[in-house]
């Protein structure tokens, strides 16, 4: 199946999507270093880069009047305007991209979009913006007047979509809030996801259900014990329970509490085969090199070994150091190398990041992990195919039996 990929970054969601068997026509990223990773990737030959179109530059700039018959465009627009800790400004913020990204559906008429963005969007300060991207996605067609605020395009919208009297292109849109680790990353990284399929496509689609939890690695670590046996922890590196820990292990135990799933991927589980890294590069393992400096301070206290990672973060001003730390056992702690992160966001590890620890680990802090990517972009393709089944059996002629 036939893809565009906006904003692309690292390639994440695109490697995501290139998993589940959809294969972009073109990727465009307006950084330059995320660019020099796609492509250095692909001119190296890793596979599921053959042959990617990466366009540098504004994706404005792009020309779609020859792209045609796209199933699918994905994409995840800047998160600063509604990350935490960015400046918050939505629409008012110049990084602002669902306008541009419901005008590229506009264009290219897929059957299918997936649009990726920080928990922060849903935040109560976004609600009413939060509903009018949905409504611009939904009609894609109906962009804003020159010089009309987005509260008064929202209301032309509102009006449009209950009017129940528009012949325009839509979508249904299915926004979905989640938590990476709940689908086998070993990251707790909350996105927020918002699918769409265009009306004429029969797909009663919904978000697929999780497949790992809290409570199963809980069991593994404070009930059966499992987990460290099967990670080779010995007792004398096993840390304490803490006391909410123990409770709820124990409401666990005497059956109060139902477990669903596999247990959560750790840091420990994540990095497993990797050796301790050194200020020497390695051909055998990419990007894994100790960057030094590292520090713990209130707040900043980096990730345990034996739980999910913390959501890495690209940062406003930089790489922050704390939620892209290693915390050892022991409570010291050292910056996770890029190949460490890498692995917490499910990138292959024939995959190289281009650039500097800095500039490396900002694209990652960027990306959508690799793993929910593909879970996401499966369902959609399964459910593609299934309407196209159903609608190739509408039109086939009906063979009658002759009495």
């Amino acid at each position: 199946m036939r893809s565009v990929e906006l904003f692309a970054g690292a390639g994440g969601l695109a490697l995501g999507c290139g998993l589940a068997g959809f294969r972009p026509v073109i990727v465009c990223e307006w950084d330059k270093w995320a660019c020099d990773t796609v492509r250095q990737n692909r001119d190296a030959g890793y596979p599921l880069v053959s042959g990617w179109d990466v366009r540098e530059g504004d994706v404005r700039d792009v020309d779609w009047s020859g792209i045609r018959d796209i199933d699918l465009v994905a994409g995840g627009p800047p998160c600063q305007p509604f990350s935490a800790g960015g400046k918050a400004r939505a629409a008012e913020d110049r990084r602002d991209m669902f306008p541009v990204t419901a005008e590229v559906i506009r264009q290219l008429r897929p059957l299918a979009f997936i649009v990726e963005n920080v928990r922060g969007l849903t935040r109560p300060a976004f609600a009413n913006y939060y509903s009018y991207v949905q409504a611009r996605l939904r009609l894609p067609e109906m962009a804003a007047h020159d010089g009309e605020s987005w509260p008064d395009h929202y209301a032309r919208l509102q009006v449009e979509a209950t009017s129940g009297k528009h012949d325009s292109l839509e979508y249904s849109v299915i926004p979905t809030l989640v938590n990476a680790a709940d689908y086998g990353v070993p990251q707790q990284r909350w996105r927020v996801f918002l699918v769409g399929f265009r009306r004429d496509v029969e797909a009663e689609w919904s978000f697929p259900a999780s497949t790992h939890s809290a409570d199963a690695l809980l069991r593994d670590q404070w009930i059966t014990g499992s987990y460290w046996e099967r990670t080779g922890v010995p007792k004398a590196d096993r840390p304490t329970a803490t006391a909410r820990q123990i409770a709820r292990a124990e409401r666990i135990r005497i059956g109060e509490v139902a477990i669903s799933g596999k247990p959560w991927r750790t840091v420990r589980e994540a990095l497993a085969g990797l050796p301790a890294p050194t200020r020497i590069s390695s051909k055998r393992h990419l990007n894994h090199v100790l960057n030094p400096g590292a520090r713990s301070y209130p707040g900043h206290t980096g990730s345990p070994w034996d739980q999910p990672a913390k959501a890495l973060k690209a940062g406003a001003h930089g790489v922050p150091g704390g939620e892209n730390m290693l915390r050892r056992s022991d409570g010291s702690v050292r910056y996770f190398t890029v190949r460490e992160s890498a692995r917490i966001q499910t990138f292959p590890d024939g995959y190289e990041l281009h650039g500097s620890w800095g500039e490396a680990m900002r694209q990652l802090g960027n990306a959508v992990p690799v793993l929910l990517a593909q879970t996401v972009a499966a369902s959609v393709r399964t459910h593609l195919e299934l309407a196209a089944v159903r609608q190739n059996s509408l039109k086939a002629p009906y063979l009658g039996v002759l009495a």
